[in-house]
């Protein structure tokens, strides 16, 4: 059996997909840890994860809170200089001190924890990437050189810092093993990452969940919309959520919403059932007067998309895959970072339309709602989508390719077998064996 470490940064986007791929390789018999911040990583994982610290918590990264109005460049400054960089300086020692004791056969890095990669890299470990968004594939910088190349300075700086110096690979993209969680039919073809990249579609596992939702409150005879901007878009959306609301409530004759309201925005607005948190009591289910909007902290959304005709999102590559693997078409209201260009993959595939998350008006998105729940041209389309997400294999396919890498990195012979760590050569000797 083969030990595999998974190297994860505090967003609750790029530890999920490894959820999954985690258990499956449990199932299989192999060791598994995670490098990250325990608490996070255990409340998505489950309570018995082994996680070693790295950082020890959200505040040793000292993660900044982005202003909600920036975009474009300046966001990316602010993701590279405020975020990515001194997050992958704060993980750098956890990240050593777990493989040191772990003794990984393969380091799984995420693309946004740099100090998986680079770590490994001068550990001598062989490491892969975990790719939770397809922006990267696409060389969005392309038409940006002084952008792309103060990222590779950037990089080169790390790499000096915590790497291996004579290191040449980028460490967003392992020249081994790329797992893509999406599919050529909804990302196009990549730009970067080449042979090494391995479609296997989105990672849905069993997750531990600790919200609650009233299914009895759901209307059969209504199609549902959800109504979701994610985990890293609080205090961001209040607005939006608003004339969501306004538009979904107008369509209250042939429609339901369940908006996700983690700060409690639509709370003061009249006639949201359960606003600002509290779920219906007994009795308030079914199809009342005003049970046409329930706005919720929280909502278990794996679950819950089974049950609704639509989604409305920020364009979160997890939400996008997640509802496309159900069919589900989408209206996508991109905010920052990787969103406008997974908008824009949604939108080419034919699966969604796009409204603009500053400016779009109820009437703007109650329109979008309309043409993606009846232009049958969109369900065709996120249907034909899902079925190849569905198809690429998720979890247990991102396991295979795993093992094939860790069994490979073992044979007699391979120029990347190696004694371990620092040449600890018994992968199942004493030291160190728990996570903290």
């Amino acid at each position: 059996m083969s030990r595999f470490l998974l190297v994860v940064p505090p967003l609750v986007g790029h530890v999920n997909p490894l959820v999954g791929v985690a258990a499956e390789l449990t199932a299989r018999g192999h060791h598994v840890a995670w490098a990250g911040v325990p608490e996070l990583v255990r409340r998505l994982a489950g309570p018995d994860a082994p996680v070693f610290p790295s950082p020890a918590s959200w505040a040793e990264a000292e993660r900044p809170v982005r202003p909600a109005d920036i975009r474009g460049p300046e966001a990316l400054r602010f993701l590279w200089e405020r975020f990515l960089v001194p997050l992958a300086d704060a993980m750098a020692d956890g990240v050593r001190e777990a493989a040191l004791a772990f003794r990984p056969d393969v380091v799984l890095a995420d693309q946004q924890a740099p100090a998986g990669a680079l770590v490994a890299e001068r550990l001598g470990v062989p490491w892969a990437t975990s790719a939770t968004t397809p922006a990267e594939f696409t060389d969005a910088l392309a038409a940006m050189p002084r952008a792309a190349a103060w990222i590779d300075g950037l990089l080169r700086e790390l790499r000096a810092r915590i790497g291996d110096p004579a290191g040449t690979a980028d460490p967003r993209f392992s020249p081994r093993l790329v797992l893509a969680f999406t599919v050529p039919e909804l990302a196009g073809p990549p730009a970067r990452g080449g042979d090494a990249i391995r479609w296997v579609g989105p990672s849905l596992g069993a997750r531990p969940s600790q919200a609650d939702f009233p299914w009895e409150w759901l209307d059969p005879s209504r199609a549902t919309v959800l109504v979701t901007l994610g985990t890293a878009n609080t205090g961001a959306g209040g607005r939006f959520l608003a004339a969501c609301a306004e538009a979904l409530r107008a369509r209250a004759d042939r429609l339901q919403a369940v908006v996700v309201d983690p700060e409690g925005a639509l709370a003061a607005r009249p006639g949201s059932t359960g606003a600002g948190g509290a779920l219906p009591g007994p009795g308030t289910g079914g199809a009342r007067p005003d049970g046409d909007l329930l706005a919720l902290p929280a909502v278990p959304q794996l679950a819950l998309l089974r049950h609704v005709g639509a989604v409305v999102c920020h364009a979160g590559h997890n939400t996008v895959v997640e509802a496309l693997g159900q069919g589900l078409p989408l209206v996508v209201a991109p905010i920052r970072d990787d969103q406008p260009v997974v908008a824009a993959q949604v939108c080419d595939a034919g699966a969604g339309v796009r409204v603009r998350f500053g400016r779009a008006s109820a009437a703007r998105i109650g329109s979008a709602v309309d043409a993606v729940l009846y232009d049958p041209g969109h369900r065709a389309a996120a249907r034909a989508v899902g079925s190849a997400l569905r198809s690429a294999g998720g979890a247990p396919a991102a396991a295979d390719h795993l093992e094939r890498m860790a069994e490979t990195s073992r044979a007699p012979g391979n120029s990347e077998n190696r004694e371990g760590p620092d040449g600890a050569d018994d992968p199942d000797g004493p030291e160190g064996r728990e996570a903290g």
